[in-house]
């Protein structure tokens, strides 16, 4: 699966979606986040995992600019996230993202099955819940 940890950043496809953004002209960050949260939305059927951590990764960028959040320190985060900088990201992303995230935990979510056949399916969902009490707040 190339997962080192249950963070929202701390996989392959995360950290490579990360770079990405870095790599992106500040002004076409926030495109490249709802992207990232819509594609999973807009998935009908059986959710690729590919989708799924883009769009935590995503959820995870946006929790990060919200008043009062702890200062991203992973590794693998968008690298501007762990200097301190920001994105101009729109506040309507936070409810789209709290959509994409229980997509993620549902049936029909190859990410959520990954975890589970893993044998460690509550410290993900126990990161997302966070993840997704401090967007929904």
């Amino acid at each position: 699966m190339g997962t080192w940890a249950a963070g929202p950043f701390d996989n392959d496809t995360a950290a490579d979606w990360c770079g990405e953004l870095d790599d992106a002209a500040p002004e076409r960050r926030p495109a490249l986040v709802e992207q990232a949260l819509r594609a999973v939305l807009d998935e009908p059927g059986y959710l690729d995992s590919d989708l799924a951590v883009e769009a935590v990764a995503a959820a995870a960028v946006i929790a990060a600019h919200l008043p009062g959040a702890a200062a991203v320190d992973s590794p693998y985060a968008p690298d501007f996230l762990t200097g301190g900088g920001r994105a101009d990201l729109p506040e309507r992303f936070r409810p789209v993202a709290v959509q994409a995230l229980d997509r993620v935990v549902a049936d029909e979510s190859e990410l959520a099955d990954l975890w589970a056949e893993a044998g460690e399916p509550n410290e993900f969902l126990a990161e997302l819940a966070t993840l997704r009490a401090a967007l929904a707040a």
